[in-house]
C-alpha cells in the first residue's frame, strides 16, 4: 500500500527521471541567482553621514547622482583612488581615508548608488559605471593624470578597480581583502556558467604594477583567493600577507608594515616610470 502512494506521488524512479528533476532544480537555482545575484552580492547599510559642502556630487552617464569625497594632500605625488567594501560608506572609512592622506596622498573615494547619500541601486554593471565616474571626475576635473592614479579596491571594490584597470591607463593597482570570483567566495569550483567580478581573469590584463594584499585569518574571503590574485598578475608586483588580520581589519593589526608597504609600492612605481622614460630616451625615435 505505501508503495503504490510512493508511486502515485513521486512516480517510478528511473535515471532519465533523477535527470530531468536534477536539471530542472539546477535551472531554477542558476535563474534565481543570475536575477538576484546583485541584491545578495551588494547591502549598503543605512547612511553614517549626512550631505555637507565636503561632499561631491558626481553625475553618471544615466544620470544617477553619487556621492564623493576629495582629500587632497599639498606634497602628494599620487592620489588614491579609494573604492571601499560591502556594508560600509564613506562616513565609515573617513578615519581609514584620513590615516591614507598623512603618507602623502591625495585621497578621492565615492560612493556606490545606494550607499551612503548615493542614490539609485547597486549592482555589478553600475559599480563599473560609478568607477569610470569617479576616474573622468579625476581626470577632466580635477585634472589628474592618469599615471599619477593609483586604484584601490578593498574587497567587492577590487572588481571595480580592475575593470577600470583593464579600460583605462592607471599608475598603479591595489587590492586588499579582494576575490577571485563572487561566486568561488561561496563554493570553490565552478557551478554556474556565469559569475560576477571575474577578477582573476581580469587582472591577467593589466598593465600598471600590481599590489595584492589580504589578512592571513579572513573567513569571509579566504587568503587563498588573495594568493591566486597574486599568482595570476604580471610583473610588476608586490603582496603582503597581514599576519592574524581578518577581512576588516587589515590596516590595524600593523599599520607601521602596512604604510611602509604601501611606501615600498610608490617606490616600485617611481622606479617603473624612471625606466620607461630612460627607456624612451634610448629609443631611436627619440633621438
Amino acid at each position: 500500500m505505501a508503495h503504490s502512494w510512493r508511486k502515485l506521488l513521486l512516480g517510478d524512479f528511473t535515471l532519465k527521471r533523477c535527470i530531468r528533476s536534477f536539471l530542472f532544480i539546477y535551472t531554477c537555482f542558476a535563474l534565481y541567482v543570475y536575477l538576484f545575484s546583485d541584491s545578495m552580492i551588494f547591502l549598503p547599510p543605512d547612511s553614517s553621514y549626512e550631505d555637507s559642502p565636503e561632499i561631491l556630487k558626481l553625475l553618471t552617464p544615466d544620470q544617477e547622482s553619487i556621492s564623493a569625497i576629495y582629500l587632497p594632500h599639498p606634497d602628494a605625488k599620487y592620489t588614491l583612488l579609494y573604492i571601499h567594501g560591502n556594508a560600509e560608506d564613506l562616513g565609515d572609512i573617513r578615519p581609514l581615508l584620513d590615516q591614507l592622506q598623512t603618507l602623502n596622498f591625495n585621497i578621492f573615494a565615492y560612493d556606490y548608488r545606494g550607499y551612503g547619500t548615493s542614490e539609485g541601486r547597486p549592482s555589478e554593471r553600475n559599480a563599473y559605471i560609478d568607477i569610470e565616474t569617479a576616474y573622468q571626475y579625476l581626470r577632466e576635473v580635477l585634472n589628474t593624470p592618469a599615471e599619477k592614479i593609483i586604484l584601490f579596491g578593498r574587497s567587492v571594490g577590487g572588481g571595480s578597480a580592475l575593470h577600470l584597470a583593464v579600460q583605462e591607463p592607471v599608475g598603479g593597482i591595489i587590492l586588499e581583502s579582494t576575490f577571485t570570483q563572487a561566486f568561488r567566495v561561496v563554493v570553490p569550483f565552478p557551478l554556474l556558467p556565469f559569475d560576477k567580478f571575474r577578477n582573476l581573469d581580469k587582472i591577467k590584463r593589466v598593465s600598471a604594477p600590481v599590489l595584492i594584499i589580504h589578512g592571513t585569518a579572513d573567513q569571509t574571503i579566504p587568503i587563498a583567493h588573495g594568493k591566486r590574485l597574486f599568482e595570476a598578475a604580471p610583473e610588476p608586483k608586490l603582496a603582503f600577507w597581514v599576519e592574524g588580520a581578518t577581512h576588516n581589519d587589515v590596516p590595524w593589526v600593523d599599520w607601521e608594515a602596512y604604510q611602509n608597504k604601501l611606501k615600498e609600492f610608490v617606490d616600485l612605481l617611481e622606479s617603473e616610470r624612471n625606466s620607461l622614460y630612460l627607456e624612451r630616451d634610448l629609443s631611436p625615435s627619440s633621438r
